[in-house]
């Protein structure tokens, strides 16, 4: 990291780097659990949950990178380990053992309002101090923001649907 930039993050870089590690966890746990629940999810509109399911693990992948980036620019390494998510991560991983559509969106749900809360309490944390995090950050919590309304869209349409009402 540059001189000056590493000036404006000053003292707080190290607390900045573990928030960042522990966020680029649950950002590759929930790639997994998004690609992996989109292999094996089975029951009514099953191919719109799969078109959902991939797009947003696309969309975690690429959170994963923007945070390794930010980790490296503040001197720091992503974690270099899978055993390390487990440990580090804020929201964990939800085994899709049930492959039934609402079982999985309401799985996914739940990972995105963690994530929801894990991006608000580091721009809380980090607030204005880091502007290039802040923005980073508040990016990627947009994100996660559209991936919970779109997956309780999905999951709204299907209890329409089982119900007859579409």
């Amino acid at each position: 990291m540059g001189t000056r930039g590493r000036e404006i993050v000053g003292k707080n870089a190290e607390r900045t780097i573990e928030l960042l590690n522990k966020a680029f966890s649950d950002e590759w746990l929930a790639y997994y659990q998004y690609w992996i629940g989109s292999k094996i999810v089975a029951g009514p509109m099953k191919d719109a949950a799969i078109a959902e399911l991939m797009q947003h693990a696309a969309d975690e992948l690429r959170h994963a990178d923007m945070l390794a980036l930010r980790i490296i620019q503040l001197g720091g390494t992503p974690v270099t380990t899978p055993k390390r998510w487990f440990e580090l991560a804020n929201c964990g991983y939800a085994e899709p053992a049930d492959p039934f559509i609402s079982k999985i969106l309401e799985q996914n749900i739940a990972g995105e309002q963690c994530a929801i809360s894990t991006y608000h309490a580091i721009i809380e944390e980090v607030g204005i101090k880091d502007p290039v995090t802040y923005n980073l950050v508040s990016q990627i919590l947009t994100d996660e923001v559209e991936h919970e309304e779109d997956l309780q869209a999905l999951l709204e349409d299907l209890g329409f649907m089982l119900k007859g009402r579409v």
